[in-house]
């Protein structure tokens, strides 16, 4: 890993691959060139402006640069013929699902793959750009080049520091980038389990009734929780004494505990600041007193509005802020809200009215009404593509049967660039609330459903220099305090906005560029959160979430409740998928406990594993959990059929998960295959062995409780390996731990068992996959097994009357 960086304010740097520029004539033939300059624009020299461009090779592979949804799918579009591919803008924002446009986070890094059609062989390296400086970030391709592509940088402030890392592997390259911004946080064991949310739980008997019919329907749930229904006025910190009264929601969260589940409340950015001489809200008046909040330029409180009406902001700069945030959680879960864990909202910041608001204001007027989703005005009215509510009814209940087709596309995405002018460009001195050049913020100014810019933080800060580092910094308060309230156990947290570093502290959601980021606990909204979702879409839904390590099912409020339990079809579903997530639960486990100490990500895109065959560079629509594991979802409507790629061009057996059937798959290119409602494709890689857990039960606690199994697939040489982490799942820091290796040749599987934590369950069933003949003699520790079964047709040999103790090392043969 290398590093450099140039400070605004020095004279130009410059190097063979990597020029600087602060030249007023430079600036503008590059956004002349990329088709960015408004015609009438112009620019005069101004210290709010860094630029850096650097080339890159025809043709490369991008990926990052996010936080992003973009049109051209994991990997980045670098352009062709003069025009610009990428345009990704670093400035937090509450948007949720926008197309190439800034949301919730920043993580200006991206991985470079590159691959020699000479040579066959690929390499990966990383670039970072360490700043919270709001920036546009470009790739493209000039006309003029013929072998050359670009990546520009364009600042409004801060630093030109990068860091380089040289991999030359994809996976060591998010390693390596765990160097600067840390490892990853320890997931507690119970985190991987099923959780449920939605907006529009409105009291504590609805919220108590999801956990009462998640078990009727016998569909494990492992977490419950509420979003800001919870709240007394909408205001943090707080429950509403009608609707969840404390005794109640303390006797709630008891209940669940004493059942092995677990509860997780929401924690939005904005405090509520007191309408009126008589209002009590311990929160703001404390913050006051320990002078936590954000100021305005004149150093009075910056008033923004949310939902409870007019709000502050912590500042995390300032001395008392932790202390302040602490006790608010403490306070809280010691009066009725015992929570397992933290879900922070709305901290890009975000705010519903664009500046210092409330200063000065009646702060017994919550201010410009707010529209809330499901109300007259504002109904959720949106329905997934191919579904009829003129046939099928507002119910989200599509009709499934044997005459599915491809009935319609899924809506594209506009790729054009809008055309922008870089700001006012007259102003003689630092220009807080409109730089210059403007960014390509999609929300227009950088002040716009946020905090003004010239807001003030402790220590000089200012808001725009500072602004996408707020929720990171939540996020790092908030881990630090729930580990004193829940002394010795994992934090649990999960955030809307990140910035390098977060996934030292929460987990988000997102799934294979936030590998790259260093957050690896994520996941998507199961179901969707916007809009309505029907049947077929929580179906295969459901199935696909079941495979990434962040699983929750959470909606807006007022669209069609989606709940597991609401409909047969994906009531079976979720039963099949979730018994196979928690059947893997070592597996992740061992994955997650390598994160955290030696930063490989657990969920890869496929040429991570298999970096020197292009068919993968650009698949996003398959993904494999770890190294061993193959997920192909169905995620396209009306589908009876997936295609999906086998990666190792014939070189590697793939067998199915649910039949242990090998697949045979066409070399270098798409298989078709069968995926009926209720069934996604996994398969396993060969020359593995993976631990799991022989009887998945409704919770994680009882699953851990129960034995082990161990499914090794063998190569066509006979041989496998694999290894797993096994602690007690929460202890924080970790205690005594003991690593198992599982080693597979000549027909012996040797079991090697090293650390200081003593495994009480017992391993009961082994399955080996591609004994190519019966045995005639199987023997464990020198003695003769009986029991044990062959099936020619799968190769398969499966022992199933056997107790091995995993506290000692042990040898399996067969011959």
């Amino acid at each position: 890993m290398a590093r450099f960086a140039l400070w605004t304010g020095l004279h130009l740097f410059a190097c063979p691959l990597l020029a600087a520029a602060r030249d007023p004539s430079i600036l503008q033939r590059g956004l002349a060139t990329n088709g960015l300059l408004a015609s009438s624009g112009s620019y005069s020299g101004n210290d709010q402006y860094l630029q850096l461009t650097s080339s890159l090779p025809y043709g490369t592979n991008i990926y990052g640069l996010g936080e992003v949804i973009a049109s051209s799918g994991f990997r980045r579009d670098i352009g062709t013929g003069g025009g610009v591919g990428t345009l990704q803008t670093m400035w937090d924002r509450d948007d949720p699902d926008p197309i190439d446009e800034n949301m919730y986070g920043s993580h200006p890094i991206y991985l470079e793959h590159r691959y020699n059609e000479t040579t066959g062989k690929s390499s990966s390296h990383g670039v970072m750009l360490f700043s919270s400086s709001g920036a546009d970030i470009l790739l493209s391709t000039p006309q003029s080049e013929k072998n050359v592509s670009l990546i520009e940088y364009r600042l409004v402030g801060g630093v030109l520091d990068f860091y380089f890392f040289a991999g030359p592997s994809p996976t060591e390259v998010i390693a390596q980038y765990s160097a600067v911004t840390g490892l990853a946080n320890w997931q507690p064991a119970w985190g991987f389990g099923f959780h449920l949310c939605r907006w529009g739980y409105h009291n504590i008997s609805i919220t108590r009734d999801q956990v009462l019919r998640m078990r009727e329907a016998n569909i494990p749930l492992e977490t419950q929780w509420n979003d800001i229904d919870l709240y007394h006025a909408y205001r943090d910190f707080t429950s509403d004494p009608v609707s969840f009264p404390g005794d109640e929601m303390r006797e709630f969260i008891e209940e669940l505990a004493s059942n092995n589940q677990h509860y997780i409340p929401i924690v939005d950015a904005g405090v509520a600041i007191l309408n009126n001489a008589t209002d009590v809200y311990y929160p703001y008046s404390r913050g006051s007193e320990l002078d936590v909040f954000v100021k305005n330029p004149d150093g009075s409180e910056y008033i923004g509005q949310v939902w409870p009406g007019y709000t502050v902001f912590g500042d995390w700069f300032a001395n008392n802020t932790q202390q302040w945030w602490s006790e608010a959680l403490r306070n809280w879960s010691n009066y009725g809200i015992e929570f397992s864990g933290i879900w922070l909202d709305m901290n890009e910041v975000s705010s519903f009215c664009n500046g210092s608001c409330g200063t000065g204001a009646n702060t017994a007027d919550t201010g410009v009404p707010i529209e809330i989703p499901g109300q007259p005005g504002n109904l959720v009215t949106g329905y997934p593509e191919c579904y009829n509510s003129t046939l099928s009814g507002p119910s989200g209940n599509m009709t499934i049967n044997g005459t599915l087709t491809y009935a319609c596309g899924i809506a594209g995405a506009e790729g054009a660039l809008a055309k922008r002018g870089i700001g006012a460009g007259e102003e003689t001195g630092v220009n807080l609330n409109d730089p210059p050049y403007a960014i390509h913020n999609s929300f227009g100014p950088l002040w716009v459903k946020t905090l003004a810019t010239n807001a003030t933080h402790a220590g000089g800060y200012v808001e725009l220099d500072v602004h996408n580092m707020w929720g990171m910094m939540e996020e790092k308060a908030t881990h630090a305090a729930v580990s004193e309230i829940r002394a010795g156990e994992r934090p649990f947290l999960i955030s809307r906005s990140t910035f390098p570093s977060s996934g030292r502290w929460s987990g988000h959601w997102g799934v294979l560029q936030f590998q790259i980021y260093q957050i690896p606990f994520v996941g998507a909204d199961t179901c969707g959160f916007q809009d309505n979702t029907d049947e077929e879409l929580c179906n295969r839904w459901m199935q696909m979430s079941a495979f990434v390590p962040f699983y929750r099912n959470h909606n807006t409020l007022g669209a069609l409740s989606q709940e597991p339990y609401r409909w047969p079809s994906v009531a079976n579903a979720s039963r099949i998928a979730i018994a196979a997530r928690y059947s893997m639960l070592p597996y992740w486990l061992t994955l997650f406990a390598n994160v955290s100490t030696i930063g490989t990500p657990p969920v890869r895109a496929l040429f991570y594993e298999f970096p020197d065959e292009p068919e993968l560079f650009e698949v996003d629509r398959q993904f494999m959990v770890g190294p061993d594991i193959l997920v192909t979802p169905v995620l396209t409507p009306n589908a009876t059929t997936v295609d999906g790629i086998f990666p190792g061009r014939g070189t590697v057996v793939w067998r199915d998960w649910w039949t242990h059937d090998v697949v045979n798959a066409t070399v270098g290119g798409n298989t078709t295959l069968s995926a009926p409602l209720s069934h996604i494709n996994v398969h396993i890689r060969d020359h593995s062995a993976l631990l799991l857990h022989a009887e998945p039960a409704y919770t994680i606690a009882e699953t851990r409780a129960g034995p082990y199994a161990l499914l090794i697939s063998l190569d066509t040489a006979g041989t496998a390996f694999g290894n797993a982490y096994v602690d007690d799942g929460i202890s924080s820091p970790p205690g005594p731990s003991t690593v198992l290796t599982f080693t597979v040749a000549n027909g012996e599987l040797n079991v090697k068992s090293e650390g200081a934590w003593a495994i009480e369950q017992m391993l009961e069933e082994i399955t080996v996959l591609g004994v190519q003949a019966k045995p005639t003699e199987v023997t464990l520790g020198g003695a003769p097994v009986e029991g044990w079964t062959y099936d020619e047709g799968q190769e398969g040999l499966t022992f199933s009357n056997i107790s091995v103790d995993l506290n000692e090392s042990s040898m399996l043969a067969w011959k």
